[in-house]
């Protein structure tokens, strides 16, 4: 499996993450890092021990000896640090949802390359990563999580359009014309009003038709570059 790391600045949130819990080693944190994402980062002792080392000069983290293994540089987190984390957090859950676009963008561009005839490259060099095999197997690999992870997971229907408004609690003037609250109750749903309208009653029944209208009602319902992250340098 080909390895990369993740941004840098990342790199620095799940460092303070890992050390909130428990004082860590470097070698550890890489470890702990590489399976955090399935295998698919390995972040390099380079990218690791710089942080640490800058945590610890800004007093974020501090060393700690443990005799049993003296060769060993453990660092555990300060009380600055737990401050710096509480920053971090902040920051990295701004930069999520761009996080999560970048994700699914991409996801939906390696589907369509590999599938769709208008981006079908004759004569591919191998380096060409968007194949029918390479796209396949990133498929292969969302659809494994998928069922790895969805018990874990509430079911979420709804639209990203629908999910952005709700999350950012603006709403929009066509959810709330789409919801059936008591406002559009009248126009939405079958109620006394509009039964006569709606519903198959004595006076507009026709014969061998049902209208099905009076059942209806509306439904209710990881940022920075991938190799930037001058912050945490």
């Amino acid at each position: 499996m080909r390895k990369s790391g993740p941004p840098k600045g990342l790199i620095s949130y799940l460092v303070l993450e890992l050390l909130d819990e428990r004082p860590r080693y470097g070698y550890e944190l890489l470890g702990e890092i590489t399976d955090i994402s399935g295998g698919h980062w390995e972040p390099s002792y380079g990218s690791v021990y710089p942080i640490l080392y800058k945590f610890e000069e800004e007093g974020v983290a501090e060393r700690v000896e443990r005799e049993a293994e003296p060769d060993r540089k453990y660092f555990a987190l300060t009380d600055a640090g737990r401050e710096e984390l509480a920053e971090k957090r902040r920051e990295i859950g701004g930069e999520a949802r761009e996080f999560g676009d970048v994700v699914l963008g991409f996801y939906h561009l390696y589907a369509a390359i590999a599938t769709d005839d208008r981006f079908e490259v004759a004569d591919a060099d191998a380096d060409w990563g968007y194949s029918e095999r390479d796209s396949a197997w990133i498929v292969e690999q969302m659809i494994r999580h998928h069922e790895r992870d969805f018990g874990e997971f509430e079911r979420i229907d709804a639209s990203p359009e629908e999910f952005h408004a709700e999350t950012d609690g603006t709403g929009s003037d066509d959810a709330e014309s789409d919801s059936a609250g008591p406002e559009n109750a009248e126009s939405d749903s079958a109620g006394p009003e509009n039964a006569e309208s709606d519903s198959a009653g004595p006076e507009n029944a026709e014969p061998d038709r049902t209208e099905p209208g009076s059942s209806e009602s509306a439904p209710a319902d990881d940022a920075e570059g991938s190799s930037s992250g001058a912050a945490d340098d």
